[in-house]
């Protein structure tokens, strides 16, 4: 089957594309991108100037993250990702030596510029290492949430750069994230299911099914959208986050799609593509 389940092969004046798109996806650019966004998205809706310094230390902090992540687990990936390990196999030293060189500038250049709580940047490295080399990935929930909780913090970066750390919208932008990340986590375990198994990790698609997990991840989606209009009609957020429902409005979009049997494009483009998505959204609008 291929990897990118829309039948590319019968498009041949498509297959640049979907090969470009499949060297994003597999080499971890667009997963940076997409965290990236998510600080383009927090700085548009809570009314701060964008500036690269921050935009740069979570494109390289992500991409440093994600890269070990797949290194360290390519026999697992192979199962459900063949396309994206052989990839890996052959570039993913090269695409890991990248990332941590970009980190340690990303350190470095914070130190450099002193802002403000520079030490914190070592807790990519920590999320990776509980991740990736403790295999905190293993244990049911813990998953979801160390990822959820590890993208949720981009807000709070973002809070702290400006200053603006305390206030009800950064708080609740982390929040959001947090649980919409830890739904996002959760849906990829679907395409997982595979090699989930075969290396012991729990994971809800393994414990309840792929069904009932999407039925999971539309009740949170439908909740968190009830949350976000609640917010703002009652005056708690201003009324630029409505634009988070079009940001829901696209996970609804997919999740009846996110079945065993989708690519690895499906998921590492659609599916993480949902930042990009409220990044491009918010550049246009806000």
């Amino acid at each position: 089957m291929s990897d990118w389940t829309y039948g590319h092969r019968e498009l041949p004046s498509a297959d640049l594309l979907v090969r470009g798109l499949a060297l994003l996806v597999h080499s971890n650019v667009f997963i940076a991108l997409a965290a990236t966004g998510v600080a383009v998205s927090t700085m548009l809706l809570v009314g701060v100037p964008l500036e690269a310094v921050p935009l740069f230390i979570v494109f390289a902090a992500t991409l440093f993250v994600y890269s070990l992540d797949r290194v360290t687990d390519l026999e697992g990936d192979q199962q459900d990702a063949p396309r994206r390990t052989a990839y890996l196999r052959r570039f993913g030293t090269l695409w890991l030596a990248a990332g941590v060189v970009l980190y340690l500038a990303a350190i470095g250049l914070a130190v450099a510029l002193g802002l403000p709580r520079a030490e914190f940047l070592v807790l990519p490295l920590v999320a990776a290492l509980l991740y990736s080399v403790f295999r905190l990935k293993r244990v049911l929930l813990v998953k979801n949430l160390l990822v959820g909780g590890a993208w949720g913090v981009i807000p709070l970066g973002v809070g702290v750069y400006y200053g603006v750390l305390w206030t009800v919208e950064i708080l609740f932008l982390a929040g959001f994230f947090t649980v919409m990340l830890a739904v996002a986590a959760a849906v990829f375990d679907v395409r997982d299911r595979s090699s989930d198994r075969a290396e012991g990790v729990r994971t809800f698609p393994l414990v309840v099914g792929p069904r009932a997990t999407r039925r999971g991840a539309v009740g949170v989606t439908l909740a968190a959208g009830a949350v976000v209009v609640a917010a703002v009609a009652s005056g708690v957020l201003p009324t630029q986050f409505l634009l988070l429902l079009a940001f829901l409005g696209y996970v609804l979009a997919y999740l009846p799609f996110a079945t065993p049997d989708r690519g690895s494009l499906f998921y590492g483009f659609v599916v993480d593509g949902e930042h990009v998505f409220l990044a491009a959204l918010a550049l246009a609008v806000l």
